[in-house]
């Protein structure tokens, strides 16, 4: 059975779904003003490895919902600064909408190159601006909000709990909150949050805006995330991920007005957290000049699929520090397991992998139900391909493995539309394997050999690219 951190409850627990058979997971999404960085792909790596161990291992029909907000998020956290599409729409001459479509667009293709399964409903803020009111009119009828000149907020000293979300005291939120609070504002506490910003003040030329019963404007950040979950899972829902970012802010506001407004039915069963990826153990800074997009790895010659299974090597509750040269070693080391898959014989289904194929399989399966424990079951994965198996039985585990790992193993991407001879295959394997033991002479005599068979070998970024002659 699954075992997953509950951050909400800091314990391991059992996964139990709330309607048997079924598990509704709500992903918080991008914020599509500029573009995704590779922090971004490692979250939603785990939120695709989480969403397939429960598919493929825990036999669940999934629902995965995800969100795109494209407006309402300010540049702060906590209600401060201009709304992040418009800093985005400045920064690049365009206009909101352009932006967020643009950005939208260009999120899910690099999400795509990660092989990371869509989610069966993607929704955008502005698209349900109407739940959005609906959701707050229902907190205002209730007492736990209250209407101001420049905004409505939720009232935190009506939801008994709030101090206690995620392990926080409602003393250290107010002081945090009150250094942050403006002068100019109607905020009974410093920590109540926005519910609906008027077009007022400095937002009065607010290009997004709408018309509601508390006036023209338009919706804060926090907001959307209930109110579609509400729409697509309902009142309650199992699992609910997103970045470690949210644990102060974002995600106790959303228990504290999904639950305000349901009557304190438990909002989420499971909050599973993401941890930060740093680059060279810094945090990515535009400054410093180390946010990079996937984009920017595959133009240094490194397959998605390596990037994939670098994410892969850091546990998703463990900081993950990317740098160049690790990169380097993880594409090597997924070069050399996909060579490897592509050698092997026989035909995926044939006899399955019977008794000798049963403790790797076992092994694996209890590597990812401890809590998606993604390094040992990698571990467990090259124990397998190292074993005296057949290759028949290594070829359908490497098949279950590989739905769960989504590495795509067993390709040559160059040439995925081209059928490259078995001859072929298994002398590029054996020329990696002289490649990785730095043994020149002989990569090379191999390279010169498949030449004269009619292919083409070249290395970019350590990767072996294979063209027809």
């Amino acid at each position: 059975m699954l075992k997953i951190y509950n951050s909400l409850s800091r314990k391991l627990e059992e996964f139990k779904p709330i309607n048997r058979g079924k598990a509704a997971l709500y992903a918080c999404g991008p914020t599509v003003y500029d573009f995704p960085h590779i922090g971004h792909g490692r979250k939603y790596i785990n939120d695709d490895i989480l969403k397939r161990v429960l598919s493929v291992i825990e036999e669940l029909e999934v629902i995965h919902v995800q969100n795109i907000t494209d407006v309402g998020h300010l540049v702060s956290d906590a209600d401060e600064g201009e709304d992040k599409l418009e800093k985005g729409a400045r920064k690049y001459g365009k206009s909101v909408w352009e932006v967020a479509q643009e950005y939208t667009d260009y999120f899910l293709k690099e999400m795509d190159s990660l092989n990371i399964i869509r989610p069966n409903i993607q929704c955008k803020a502005t698209d349900h601006i109407d739940e959005q009111i609906e959701l707050i009119q229902k907190l205002m009828d209730k007492g736990f909000a209250y209407d101001t000149k420049e905004a409505v907020y939720f009232d935190v000293t009506k939801f008994t709990d709030y101090g206690k979300l995620f392990n926080q005291s409602l003393e250290d939120k107010m002081v945090g909150a009150r250094d942050e609070v403006e002068t100019e504002t109607s905020k009974k506490h410093p920590a109540d949050f926005v519910l609906w910003f008027k077009r007022v003040g400095k937002y009065q030329d607010h290009v997004m805006h709408w018309e509601s019963p508390f006036g023209d404007g338009f919706p804060g950040w926090h907001i959307e995330c209930s109110a579609m979950s509400m729409k697509y899972l309902g009142e309650q829902i199992d699992i609910h991920t997103g970045g470690e970012d949210h644990l102060s802010i974002h995600h106790p506001n959303e228990i504290a007005q999904s639950e305000a407004a349901t009557g304190k039915k438990p909002f989420v069963k499971y909050w599973f957290h993401s941890m930060f990826l740093m680059v060279d153990g810094k945090k990515m800074s535009k400054s410093l000049g180390n946010v990079y997009k996937v984009s920017d790895v595959v133009d240094r010659g490194f397959s998605p699929m390596a990037l994939r299974y670098y994410y892969l090597t850091t546990h998703y509750r463990k900081q993950m520090n990317f740098t160049w040269d690790g990169m380097t070693a993880a594409n090597s080391a997924f070069m050399r397991l996909n060579n490897q898959v592509v050698a092997l014989k026989g035909e995926v289904g044939d006899t399955g992998w019977s008794e000798e194929g049963e403790p790797y399989y076992k092994g694996f399966v209890d590597a990812v139900e401890d809590d998606l424990n993604i390094p040992q079951a990698l571990a467990v994965v090259w124990d397998m391909m190292k074993s005296n198996i057949s290759d028949l039985a290594k070829k359908n585990l490497i098949n279950v493995f590989d739905s769960v790992l989504g590495l795509d193993l067993g390709t040559i991407e160059e040439t995925k539309e081209e059928f490259v001879p078995e001859e072929i295959k298994s002398l590029l394997v054996q020329r990696e394997e002289f490649r990785n033991a730095k043994n020149w002479a002989e990569s090379d005599r191999l390279r010169d050999e498949i030449g004269k068979l009619g292919y083409n070998v070249s290395d970019v970024g350590g990767i072996q690219k294979v063209t027809k002659s």
